[in-house]
């Protein structure tokens, strides 16, 4: 595995991710489960953030936009970062690696299927490698949170998520900090969870403003 180093070597790695074709070309599950759209991978690789945010995968907006949360998601956790989108999009101050670079299409109940499973194995190490002055991740979701927290993750995104200071105690670098999916459909969720405005967005902004200003 070839390391690369500063913007010259990302510019490479970014040039590999645009060209993957690997959900539709070479499925993990055989060809019948290949992506069934033109693949359009999504991510922002920095070598200067130290914040990166690690969400789930592109949905159809952001799969026609080309900007990573470009949708009523990307509002709300813009709203949680205190943030606004030219900040947000500025790469110098945030990466934007999802766990799967693509939109994966809908279930049969209209929603956002998965991130593809041929994703995470094959960019992962090289995109947060290629990154090192990464000093805060914010995993947004289960499968961001079950990459980068592992064995510390709890039973549950919720008990994850209430036990968020964990993350940011641990030894070395970076510190992760679990985030909700900011999706609209979780504002049920946050309601029932006073905790989470009250006591982690204000630790969350303030290590915003700390690393990304």
């Amino acid at each position: 595995m070839k390391a690369v180093s500063g913007e010259d070597g990302l510019d490479g790695l970014r040039a590999e991710i645009s060209a993957c074709r690997i959900c539709r070309d070479a499925p993990l599950r055989g060809i019948a489960d290949r992506l069934p759209h033109e693949p359009r991978p999504v991510a922002v690789l920095s070598a200067r953030a130290r914040v990166l945010i690690a969400g789930q995968a592109p949905g159809l907006r952001v799969h026609e936009s080309g900007l990573p949360f470009d949708d009523a998601s990307g509002d709300r956790l813009r709203q949680w970062l205190d943030v606004d989108r030219p900040t947000f999009y500025d790469r110098d101050r945030f990466a934007i690696v999802p766990m799967g670079f693509c939109f994966p299409g809908y279930d049969a109940k209209g929603s956002d299927l998965p991130p593809r499973r041929e994703c995470a194995p094959a960019w992962r190490e090289r995109a947060i490698s290629a990154m090192p002055q990464i000093e805060l991740v914010l995993a947004v979701g289960s499968y961001a949170q079950a990459w980068h927290m592992g064995a510390s993750r709890r039973e549950n995104m919720t008990e994850t998520v209430r036990n968020w200071r964990d993350g940011l105690a641990k030894e070395g670098r970076p510190a992760v900090l679990p985030l909700p999916h900011p999706s609209w459909r979780n504002t049920g969720w946050i309601r029932r969870n006073g905790w989470f405005e009250e006591e982690l967005l204000p630790e969350l902004r303030r290590r915003i403003k700390m690393l990304a200003f």
